[in-house]
């Protein structure tokens, strides 16, 4: 089972329906215990990292002990931000730590939030990637993002490249919403699931 953590922000019904269409079994849950016999977590998220991390906080006990029993665990949009150190937005606040690194706002110059189709320039291989070629479009809305690094699995250029897929043992993220973007994020949902 797949624990979908309902912590008041996110598109949950739409990653559960994703995940049953590639025919993985999910549960919104926001039941510590649910989360704890989970065989795999998907944090999603939308909105402020701020808030976000301020409505996980009775999880973050949960999520963090899992992660480092090496549960596969899949940050989305919001969700993976919160999986780096630190983000600037709304000011310097901590996230869960499990990636290196700092979230920051795109350049003044840029129109946000980066929305809409963008393509994967994929740097290195993961089994999030299994079937997933070079140059494939998927979907983004965001304001922040994460700088690319050694962590990196795929980038996407927006004034500059920054992380798109992240992955850090069986910790995974993504900034765009694979639920959202078609034949390409559903496999990515069916491989995260065979991670588990």
């Amino acid at each position: 089972m797949i624990a979908i953590i309902d912590y008041g922000v996110g598109n949950l019904r739409s990653v559960e329906k994703g995940l049953a269409y590639v025919g993985a079994r999910s549960k919104v849950t926001n039941d510590p215990s649910e989360i704890d016999s989970a065989d795999a977590i998907v944090l999603p998220g939308v909105g402020a990292f701020e808030s976000g991390m301020g409505q996980i906080a009775p999880l973050k006990g949960v999520i963090l002990e899992r992660a480092r029993e090496g549960v596969p665990l899949l940050g989305i949009c919001l969700g993976m931000q919160m999986l780096y150190e630190e983000s600037e937005e709304g000011g310097q606040h901590k996230g869960l730590g499990l990636v290196k690194g700092r979230i920051a706002r795109f350049p003044e110059s840029l129109k946000v939030p980066h929305m809409g189709w963008n393509s994967l320039s994929i740097k290195k291989r993961h089994r999030l990637l299994n079937g997933i070629k070079d140059g494939s479009y998927v979907y983004f809305v965001h304001s922040y993002r994460a700088p690319v690094g050694e962590s990196t699995v795929a980038a996407t250029d927006y004034g500059g490249d920054f992380t798109a897929i992240v992955a850090e043992d069986n910790v995974v993220g993504t900034q765009f919403h694979p639920e959202k973007s078609g034949e390409t994020g559903l496999r990515m949902l069916k491989n995260f699931a065979e991670m588990a």
